[in-house]
Order: structure tokens, then sequence, then C-alpha cells
């Protein structure tokens, strides 16, 4: 089994619904949540958005390797509603966002995965959730 941490994001619809849909999905197809922090209300970030966002961070023990947990959580997202990650580059609003922190102690660098997540440290709203399940 892998420890994983993945990051979940809504900033359009029924914000906190889509985030309890995504954890569902991600119980069904991923493996099971441990733990899922608190939820937490935050502007967007790299973009100006006038739609709030709320986050959370969940630790899932999965038996996926990067590459497939990659690929279910993106058509998690899909069937949830988002369509693209950005337009032109910018980050655009999404009914749901899942990004993978960490996967075990693995640091790797691919096309399309850079483990751990190369911005996680950046963003207050993923280390907030993050640091509250991984310390409590």
């Amino acid at each position: 089994m892998h420890c994983v941490y993945l990051s979940l994001g809504s900033n359009l619809g029924w914000r906190k619904r889509n985030i309890e849909k995504a954890i569902h999905q991600i119980e069904l197809k991923i493996g099971h949540v441990e733990r899922l922090s608190s939820f937490y209300e935050s502007a967007s970030w790299g973009y100006q958005s006038k739609h709030r966002y709320i986050n959370a961070c969940a630790k899932i023990m999965t038996t996926l390797n990067p590459e497939e947990l990659l690929n279910v959580a993106q058509q998690i997202e899909r069937e949830l509603g988002r369509t693209s990650k950005t337009q032109n580059g910018i980050y655009q609003d999404r009914p749901i966002d899942i990004d993978i922190l960490l996967y075990d102690d693995l640091t790797c660098t691919t096309e399309r995965l850079t483990l751990p997540h190369p911005r996680m440290k950046e963003r207050p709203f993923v280390m907030i959730p993050l640091d509250e399940i991984m310390t409590h």
C-alpha cells in the first residue's frame, strides 16, 4: 500500500458538495481515505476570479502507482464536470481540482507529474489543510 496526500479544490457550483463527491469517488476508485481535513475557503491563486474556493486535503492508502493515480484523479475531475486546467496557460474556475501532493517518499519528474507537488509550499490553501491531517 502507498500513502498519498491529495489536495482538492472547488470554486464553481455547490463547492462543498463537489469535494464530497470527489472524496466518494476517490474512496471507490483510488483507495481508502484515512484522513480528511476541514474545509477551508480561499481566494483564487494564480489568476483573478470572483468565485472563492473551498479547499481540503486527504490522506489516501492506495495500490495504484503514481501514473495510474494521476489518470484516475483526472478521470474523476472530468466525471465531476472539469473540462480543462488552463485556457491559454491561465488557470480557470472549476467545479473540482485534484492535485497529487505527496506519494510515499517518492521524488520524481515526468512529462505529466512532478512529486512532491512543485508549488504546494507556495499555497497556504494547500499547506494549512495538509498540516492539519499530517500532524493531528
